[in-house]
């Protein structure tokens, strides 16, 4: 069971959701223990999947890095170990650098970020600690790094999207797949 709770995936699984767990296999290797997790549910599967691919993988002026990295760094906040584990291999992987990944899990602001990063980064930190603060101060920190509004849209709902998963992986108690361990090392 991908958490701790007694809800079996739906089964058979529609045709359109089987397609989807076998593309993850072919991609990577697995189909995500999240998924899994939603997988009682085919509508909140979908409504997930449809979120989460918008926001991680859709046109932004954000890299895919620099996604992951927010991912890495809200759920750093958060202690949410699946997170931890499976965005963390994303960075491993989009970065190439096992250490960029390994520093981002444990404390952000000890890896070598060029400046645009390190706001981003303090935006999102921000946002997960104290999101009642941010104020245009804060906004305008990121507009002058070269981020449009259009970017620190993206960044507060990257932030907002990985603050509701972290809580819910960690009130299921959601494991991570192993393999994400070895990923990228």
């Amino acid at each position: 069971m991908p958490t701790a709770l007694n809800l079996p995936m739906v089964d058979p699984l529609p045709a359109e959701t089987q397609k989807y767990f076998d593309i993850c296999v072919e991609k990577l290797g697995m189909i995500p223990n999240v998924l899994q997790a939603y997988a009682f549910d085919i509508d909140k599967l979908n409504t997930f999947t449809v979120m989460y691919n918008d926001l991680m993988l859709a046109d932004s002026g954000l890299s895919k890095l620099e996604r992951e990295m927010i991912a890495v760094v809200v759920s750093s906040i958060n202690k949410c170990f699946y997170c931890l584990v499976a965005h963390g291999a994303a960075v491993r992987q989009l970065s190439g650098d096992p250490e960029l990944g390994e520093m981002l899990v444990m404390n952000y602001r000890v890896a070598p970020l060029d400046t645009r990063q390190r706001a981003m980064l303090d935006f999102a930190a921000k946002m997960t600690n104290a999101s009642a603060e941010v104020g245009e101060l804060d906004r305008q920190r990121l507009r002058d790094v070269g981020f449009r509004d259009r970017d620190i849209w993206d960044i507060a709902n990257v932030a907002g999207f990985f603050n509701m998963t972290n809580r819910v992986a960690s009130a299921t108690g959601m494991v991570p797949n192993p393999e994400y361990h070895a990923q990228a090392r």
